[in-house]
């Protein structure tokens, strides 16, 4: 038998006292869960997101050919917003680009609110994500005087030789694009190497003096090929003494004193021999790290380089 046949009137009681707090009920829970919806929207997820590459703000880059149909990459750096200096951006070529281009351009973008910053760095380097490219052995050196020994390893096995149409690259066509995108000063081209960019930065001195406002060659392979850069040094020092160069080139040598393939010695000789040449316009700075070796040199060397290549003296 039924509860509503044996209560009736309980029944019809109990039946309108629901009927008529329903709807409050449920307009209750409505809101608890419209709150709770809100709550969860404020409170960050703690979920991470997918990760990505992680894109340096204020660069640029591409590949472009050279006259030769060699092929580079280009990494750019340069202020986003301001008015340019008068007279346009300096400019800083960072050999080696894949390897050393984000430390130079890392430092310039922290800086730039101060003068220091207020340039543009070129990273010159290879298409690839390799740090180094063998290419780079052929770019930055001479023509061998004798085969290497294929005990020399791994450089027995590379090109060299290009150096002078590299050279012409850089202060040719690569110039001419950098200063049809930015504007830019052509008075004040700097250049960077180490190692064999070192190397090519000094060959670039004694070439073409004329060619960068101010060179910075770190740790320099100058025992390579037997020592060859040392001949081109003298003739270049006999040049400057007899006045055929008119104006040259400023030059900060880099070294840190535990690399034993940059030579910290024969660096400091180096250094020695072309301040002699103050007199003649040459101005020659030499730069220690006591506690650098060949491979840490180019990151501790980023801001000095910086501040020798921007400030004119």
């Amino acid at each position: 038998m039924r509860l509503s046949t044996l209560y009736p009137s309980a029944c019809a009681a109990l039946l309108a006292g629901l009927l008529a707090t329903a709807p409050q009920a449920w307009a209750q829970t409505a809101q608890q869960g419209a709150a709770a919806a809100a709550a969860a929207a404020a409170t960050p997820s703690t979920a991470a997101t997918p990760a990505s590459p992680y894109v340096m703000p204020a660069t640029q880059v591409w590949d472009m050919p050279s006259d030769s149909g060699e092929v580079y990459r280009i990494f750019v750096s340069a202020p986003e917003k301001g008015e340019p200096p008068k007279g346009g951006y300096p400019v800083l070529y960072v050999l080696d680009g894949n390897a050393y281009f984000g430390s130079f351009a890392q430092a310039r973008w922290v800086q730039d609110y101060l003068p220091v910053g207020k340039a543009i760095i070129v990273g010159v380097g290879y298409p690839g994500d390799k740090a180094w490219d063998v290419r780079r052995m052929a770019d930055y050196t001479a023509q061998l005087r004798e085969p290497l020994s294929p005990e020399v390893r791994p450089f027995a096995q590379y090109k060299s030789g290009a150096r002078a149409p590299f050279l012409d690259f850089l202060t040719g066509k690569l110039r001419r694009e950098i200063a049809q995108r930015y504007p830019v000063n052509l008075e004040r081209q700097s250049l960077f190497g180490h190692s064999f960019g070192g190397l090519f930065a000094l060959y670039a001195l004694y070439e073409r003096p004329q060619a960068f406002e101010a060179i910075v060659a770190a740790s320099p392979s100058m025992e390579w090929n037997g020592q060859s850069i040392l001949d081109e040094e003298r003739v270049f020092r006999d040049k400057v003494q007899a006045g055929k160069l008119g104006a040259t080139s400023r030059l900060m040598v880099v070294v840190g004193d535990r690399d034993a393939d940059g030579d910290p010695e024969s660096a400091r000789m180096l250094a020695e021999r072309l301040e002699a040449l103050s007199g003649w316009g040459l101005r020659v700075r030499l730069q220690r790290y006591p506690n650098e070796v060949h491979a840490s040199v180019p990151a501790q060397a980023a801001n000095d380089t910086m501040r020798f290549a921007f400030t004119l003296r």
